[in-house]
């Protein structure tokens, strides 16, 4: 005869089999340093993750044509994560562990999904990257991506799949750990991003294409935005249609606000009029606090703030405003979300606000992340560990690349670089722009320069890395001329101790940038430009990092149910790869 306490013990033990408990957590309103028993804000992420649960989530991907967008609008060509735009939000606790069953309901395209800023130790063959660390889902198939959150803060998953995620293909993520200021209010997750009417690849192709460029005179030059969604909502900026997006305030409290760029071509600086934001995190990495009237965010970068509840209960505008033209441009000209307090009418604000002093493109590196690191220089030498990004056009003059090296990067879609890590076949094509690290956990410091005018966002998987230093911006290009790294005179002004690092940051027009990372992270991680028409036309390397160590680090074998089955669909795939598939 079963006792009462001994059938509770074994339903809970069935019901609980197979996840893992989260700790409890000390995490309040008045104390958000805090996270649970000997994990805080102060704990170093890459030694040491809270236990935690298992969060299981399911996409499907479809295509729909004609689809009437948020904003009241035809787009000739969505991709959609079940059904809408912006996909699900993902949500997990730090520690937890993320499973992903991506189903490809298409039926002539392939994807992959990435999930931008994740460290993924030890785990590169979920990182999402098809052609570099897998094969692209083929229609019909499915495959469930698994990771976990060692680190927390705001970010987003996208399609790597060329320039798929214009259509719609992304969504946000949200993982709630400890924070450097206390708050009582989370406001979640708040994506903003450029949106556009036309297919994807067609504006790709046209962008690729020399003699028809969106700007006269321009080849490769990119269109410009047909408008700006918050969180997947706006009006439409020529017409009857769509809404406002709106946030809500509640008085005399402090609010925490997860601030996402996961654009396409947009780069543009925030502002909520009447209210100062303060920075608590930038990318995955806090930092001590810094209060500012704006932010600048590039493409993939994130930054998670506080704002105050003092202002007098009304509606006040959210404001995007952009910088020279060169680095994103919009058909709508003041992008705009409201932020309505508790109480106030259900009205448009009255107050525009004044825009911010222009950045020049250029993100802000002067805040200090609460766990530090230090990146000795002695063995930086810029004439080897140099990346010149050039502009290019190319074989029969109709067509533009962008250039690392002098090489655009064409990965293999059927042969992703790990499938030549599990065959043990070293005989990389140059295309595929692979950098080798064979040295374990030791500091790779590099220098990019950019030999064109347009700004880049530079964004590096499978590590922050540390922003040693970079050339002050030019504020008005297209004028002016490349600026050479001076190593007698910018090797001094580099900062080694405890800068700001983060997986994403400006490659300055005509300017220079020099990174760090530690190779503790065995795989094969891209760097590239987060503009997906450039990283299209070619913007990328990737690093191997510690080619001998990755066998045993991971599965590799992991990778051939799905990259059979997409060598099985593609060669009856109606749309064969014409970039290079990222």
């Amino acid at each position: 005869m079963w006792s009462l306490s001994a059938l509770v013990t074994v339903l809970l033990g069935l019901l609980l089999a197979g996840r893992t408990i989260a700790a409890p957590t000390c995490n309040t309103p008045s104390n958000r340093a805090c996270w649970s028993p000997g994990f805080n804000i102060n704990t170093d992420w890459e030694n040491s993750t809270p236990s935690g649960t298992i969060r299981t989530y399911t996409f499907t991907v479809t295509e729909i044509d004609n689809w009437v967008g948020p904003d009241g609008v035809i787009k000739k060509k969505a991709m959609l994560i079940n059904g809408a735009f912006p996909g699900p939000v993902i949500k997990a606790d730090w520690g937890d562990t993320i499973n992903v069953n991506v189903i490809n309901a298409m039926t002539t395209n392939g994807t992959s999904i990435h999930w931008h800023g994740f460290r993924q130790l030890n785990n590169c063959i979920n990182d999402g990257a098809n052609g570099v660390t897998e094969c692209p889902i083929p229609p019909r198939s499915s495959k469930t991506y698994s990771f976990r959150a060692t680190q927390y803060g705001s970010s987003w998953y996208h399609s790597h799949f060329g320039s798929q995620y214009a259509n719609g293909v992304s969504g946000a993520i949200q993982i709630n750990g400890p924070a450097s200021l206390p708050y009582d209010i989370d406001l979640g997750v708040f994506p903003i991003t450029d949106w556009y009417y036309g297919a994807a690849d067609q504006i790709q192709l046209r962008v690729n294409d020399r003699n028809n460029p969106y700007i006269p005179n321009a080849p490769g030059s990119p269109p410009a935005s047909d408008n700006v969604l918050f969180n997947g909502s706006n009006v439409n900026p020529s017409g009857p249609g769509g809404s406002y997006y709106k946030v809500g305030l509640t008085p005399n409290k402090r609010h925490l606000l997860r601030i996402i760029n996961p654009s396409v071509e947009n780069t543009f600086s925030v502002s909520l009029v009447g209210h100062s934001m303060t920075v608590v995190a930038a990318d995955f990495v806090p930092v001590n606090a810094f209060t500012t009237n704006s932010l600048f965010l590039g493409i993939g970068q994130r930054y998670d703030v506080t704002i105050e509840g003092n202002q007098p209960v009304g509606n006040y505008w959210f404001n995007v405003t952009f910088s020279n033209p060169i680095c994103g441009r919009s058909n709508n000209a003041k992008p705009a979300a409201i932020f309505r307090y508790t109480g106030a009418p259900n009205a448009n604000p009255t107050v525009s606000g004044t825009p911010p002093a222009d950045p020049a493109c250029q993100d802000q590196t002067n805040f200090t992340p609460i766990v530090t690191r230090t990146a000795p220089i002695a063995s930086f030498t810029p004439s080897t560990n140099d990346l010149p990004v050039t502009f290019d056009v190319i074989g029969d003059a109709t067509s533009v690349k962008w250039k690392v090296k002098n090489s655009s990067i064409a990965v293999d879609w059927s042969k992703p670089t790990l499938q030549y890590v599990l065959e043990g076949n070293s005989s990389y094509p140059p295309d595929e722009n692979i950098v080798q690290l064979p040295n374990a956990n030791v500091w790779s410091i590099w220098l990019i320069e950019n030999l064109s005018p347009v700004p880049h966002p530079m964004h590096l998987h499978g590590h922050d890395f540390l922003i040693l230093g970079r050339s002050t911006p030019l504020p008005n290009l297209p004028a002016g001329s490349p600026r050479p790294f001076n190593t007698a005179v910018d090797t001094p002004s580099l900062q080694t101790n405890n800068p700001l690092r983060r997986d994403s940051t400006m490659l300055p027009g005509f300017g220079w940038l020099v990174v760090a990372f530690k190779t503790d992270n065995p795989g094969s991680w891209l760097f590239h430009c987060h503009i997906a028409w450039h990283v299209s036309q070619g913007l990328s390397v990737q690093y191997l990092e510690r080619v001998n160590n990755i066998p045993t680090a991971m599965n590799l074998a992991a990778i051939t149910p799905n990259c059979n089955a997409w060598r099985n669909w593609y060669p009856t795939a109606p749309y064969k790869q014409y970039d290079s598939g990222l």
